[in-house]
């Protein structure tokens, strides 16, 4: 019979409970794939009385996860505890340092510390794997690093975030506030407690700095990508963006350009006709373009404690066959450094909404300053609104009137000038709202 595997697992949290019911319930397809047994000798965790749904009892338990990698009887390492620092880092480069493989989930290290631990994996000839670190059961990473090998990827793009995306679906389906969909998604556990790392964007940015990495051979940098999140997005522009025949998603955007790469996350205009504005709910999209097989879109569950846990096993197996495929696709010293093509370098269309003060021509001087910085504009839609209040007799009314534009594309540095002397004239009554436009 084939030596057995030895899994130490550090972390049990949702996912490495998960990765521990399913390992025991899916024990022998697991193995068969694998060519040999597959079986946990070791955990770590804070908890050790918690009940995760197997028995454990024959199983080693380190409190500290640093001495689970150092256990004789622990082949592979799988780090569930994420956080780009602390226990996390420690345990993986303890592993490392030793020899053992390492299988984890965790896009904050990663993003922080990827190219560094694939170095140190390549030292030491062993696997550093990570294709749950990123749009949960979805292979996406796996799709980069050896299904499209023959390919040049130009862009990828797509939903990697399902916080995001279930905030934005219920907005529009049911025509709530960002404030009443946020609380509901903290209430069904969707949504952390301090929702800011994923509602802001932040964790779109670490899942896309490692995606293009992967798709363009660059070293990482995920301070690098400008990121907006969608705290600011109202119900206003999500019903225009219906009325406009667009809807409103998340997105992390990577683009291969001249001057270097153009990696951006913010709330975009998606055609209602395209495979990401069908993505509803907590699910994720991830789309890939290459010269030779064109665009590839995937679409599944994006978090989730089976679904992250099945591609966690899936790098367990791909271990267990023998083999080391470099962890980003290629060697690190063959990966270029990252060059940052700058945001304001962006050419697309834009949505335009702001509060326009009802007075002679204020619509003719916004007009002029689009005009004055070559911006062509395609819609114009205004709708008066009913005033609040019967108008004073005053030079400025007290109800200004919602004014949505689209242009045609133009630069990004174009647009924001010319709005911020809209601003300036004193024809509108706050900072407009601006979201970028994705023909896709």
């Amino acid at each position: 019979m084939s030596t057995p595997l030895r899994l130490g697992i550090a972390g049990l949290g949702t996912v490495g409970s998960s990765v521990l019911r399913l390992l025991a319930g899916n024990r022998s397809t697991a193995s068969t794939r694998a060519g040999r047994p597959i079986v946990v000798t070791a955990v770590s965790a804070r908890d050790r009385t918690r009940d995760r749904g197997v028995d454990l009892s024959e199983v080693a338990f380190h409190a500290d996860p640093v001495d689970l990698a150092r256990d004789p009887n622990v082949d592979v390492v799988v780090e569930l505890i994420g956080g780009a620092s602390g226990a996390a880092e420690a345990v993986v480069r303890a592993a490392l340092d030793l020899g053992k493989p390492v299988v984890t989930a965790n896009k904050a290290l990663l993003a922080r510390h990827g190219v560094e631990l694939a170095r140190l994996a390549e030292d030491r000839g062993v696997a550093l794997a990570f294709e749950a670190a990123v749009a949960g059961g979805i292979p996406v990473i796996k799709t980069l690093k050896e299904s499209l090998a023959g390919n040049r990827i130009s862009r990828v793009y797509g939903i990697l975030n399902g916080t995001c995306n279930y905030i934005l679906t219920r907005m529009e389906r049911e025509s709530l506030t960002f404030d009443v969909c946020l609380r509901d998604a903290q209430a069904l556990g969707y949504a952390e407690a301090d929702p800011t790392f994923d509602v802001e964007g932040y964790d779109t940015a670490h899942k896309l700095s490692i995606l293009a990495s992967l798709a363009f051979g660059t070293e990482i940098d995920a301070d690098a990508i400008y990121v907006e999140g969608i705290s600011s997005i109202t119900l206003a522009d999500i019903l225009a963006a219906d009325e406009l025949g667009y809807r409103i998603k998340l997105l992390g955007i990577a683009r291969l350009t001249e001057t270097g790469v153009e990696a951006r996350v913010h709330p975009t205009m998606v055609p209602k006709s395209s495979a990401v504005a069908r993505t509803d709910g907590v699910l994720n999209a991830v789309a890939l373009d290459g010269d030779a097989v064109g665009e590839i879109v995937l679409v599944g569950p994006g978090a989730g404690g089976n679904a992250t846990a099945s591609s966690v096993i899936a790098d367990v197996v791909d271990v267990a066959r023998g083999g080391v495929i470099p962890a980003f696709g290629r060697p690190t010293a063959q990966l270029e450094p990252y060059v940052r093509a700058e945001i304001q370098t962006h050419t697309g269309g834009y949505y335009v909404r702001m509060l326009v003060y009802d007075r002679p021509g204020a619509l003719a001087a916004i007009a002029t300053r689009m005009a004055e910085h070559g911006i062509s504009l395609e819609s114009i839609v205004q709708r008066r609104r009913a005033p609040r209040q019967e108008a004073p007799t005053t030079a400025v009314p007290v109800d200004p009137q919602p004014l949505v534009m689209i242009t045609y594309a133009t630069r990004e540095t174009a647009i924001r000038d010319a709005l911020r002397l809209i601003e300036q004239d004193g024809h509108i009554a706050s900072t407009p709202k601006l979201i970028r436009i994705e023909d896709l």
